[in-house]
């Protein structure tokens, strides 16, 4: 009887300690969740902003303004285009009377 008493207290220890254990680890895997979910909300604002200021960086007035300043470009005016033609070379003699 002593040993059947002692081994269902075993027992019962043993159910504790594992509770305990399963109850902690709950807990703990709970906050890192948690602790998950901010870090991806505070990453999806962050994205959010560099979206706004990727929008802001490509207007067209920056880059017009960039394209002045930095690179020193200047607008297309007639008076300083200038055209470029291609001659091209006379075909021979021999490669005419043979397409006739």
């Amino acid at each position: 009887m002593i040993r059947l008493n002692l081994m269902l207290l075993a027992a019962v220890m043993a159910s504790a300690f594992y509770l305990v254990h399963t109850q902690y680890e709950s807990r703990r895997l709970y906050t890192a969740i948690d602790k998950a979910n901010a870090q991806a909300h505070r990453l999806a604002a962050d994205h959010e902003q560099l979206q706004v200021q990727k929008r802001e960086q490509a207007t067209p007035a920056r880059v017009q303004q960039l394209a002045v300043r930095q690179l020193k470009m200047r607008p297309v005016t007639p008076g300083i285009t200038e055209y470029v033609t291609v001659n091209e070379p006379a075909p021979a003699a021999g490669a005419a009377e043979g397409a006739r």
